[in-house]
């Protein structure tokens, strides 16, 4: 599984949506689940699945999936989109 992959996952799973719901500019503002319990629980996936820690500023600051993209890719991680 990519990484791509491994984010459309932890997204449909923390944020309990469907996957013809999921898209790269899902954004918080789209999904009534991701709300402040949404975004701790979306750090917490994001460190669990690609071994990163968000600060809780960083998380906070997460507004959309391509924003998770934006702030992996600058701790090296790469994605293609699926």
């Amino acid at each position: 599984m990519n990484n791509a992959e491994k984010l459309k996952e932890l997204v449909l799973d923390v944020l309990l949506i469907d996957d013809d719901q999921y898209h790269v500019d899902l954004n918080r503002a789209d999904v009534s689940t991701w709300d402040s319990l949404g975004v701790v629980a979306l750090a917490v996936g994001v460190h669990e699945t690609f071994d990163h820690h968000m600060t809780p500023d960083e998380a906070v600051a997460v507004q959309s999936v391509r924003d998770i993209v934006s702030y992996l890719e600058s701790k090296g991680l790469t994605f293609e989109e699926s």
